[in-house]
């Protein structure tokens, strides 16, 4: 069965008018959802990390200066068959949060493996527009998001601490259920292929500069 990272795409400890965060509530209703389908699942939480003051991405260290918690942290994504991220919105897009935490990434380890958008709010719209920026961030990481996506208006009466169902939990779980059903049937197929064929070698990653994927110059 797959492996599964869920993104946690907050950074505070507490959500207005919720008193506990609800990016977690999300984030757990996906693990317990995920994990009852044989899946192992695990969190990553930016109030878990050390990303330090100043951006500086993983790939941007040599081999062997890089932090260790940024070293451990790519080694779970590129082990990973497939990712959640979940979001609240801002200002109609994504979390900086999460935003900063993937971005400290290369693309070569999300890459020819699924994602699912799951995003969710305190007021009546579920995080939907940040779907919308989400979806091509996600494209440009290679992990392209599932067509089905999962957002969930007033988070704080619909989830509970641990992430179970306040109530009609039949209708929530078939509701989280068709995206990630979705993600469990393309990341078992894309495991399945890289046993086959090595997508690196098909469309190597750049390793001295972007300019590497541009097109020739067709100039005199």
């Amino acid at each position: 069965m797959p492996h599964y990272l869920v993104f946690i795409g907050t950074a505070r400890d507490s959500t207005p008018p919720a008193p506990a965060r609800l990016g977690l509530r999300v984030a757990l209703a996906c693990q317990r959802l995920l994990e009852a389908e044989g899946a192992s699942v695990e969190l990553i939480d930016p109030l878990e990390l050390e990303l330090g003051a100043v951006f500086k991405p993983h790939f941007a260290y040599t081999r062997s200066q890089a932090p260790e918690g940024l070293d451990a942290l790519a080694d779970r994504i590129a082990a990973a068959d497939g990712y959640v991220m979940v979001s609240p919105e801002y200002n109609h897009s994504m979390s900086p949060a999460l935003a900063h935490l993937l971005n400290h990434f290369g693309s070569s380890l999300y890459a020819f493996k699924p994602s699912a958008i799951v995003t969710y709010s305190a007021g009546q719209w579920g995080g939907a527009r940040a779907a919308v920026n989400m979806r091509t961030f996600l494209a440009e990481l290679g992990c392209l998001p599932v067509s089905a996506m999962i957002h969930v208006p007033h988070a704080q009466q619909a989830l509970e601490e641990d992430g179970s169902f306040h109530d009609d939990t039949e209708r929530w779980v078939g509701y989280f259920g068709r995206t990630l059903g979705q993600l469990g049937w393309w990341a078992q197929a894309a495991a399945r292929y890289r046993e086959e064929v090595d997508p690196h070698r098909i469309s190597p990653a750049f390793r001295e500069a972007p300019s590497q994927r541009n097109a020739p110059d067709g100039g005199a």
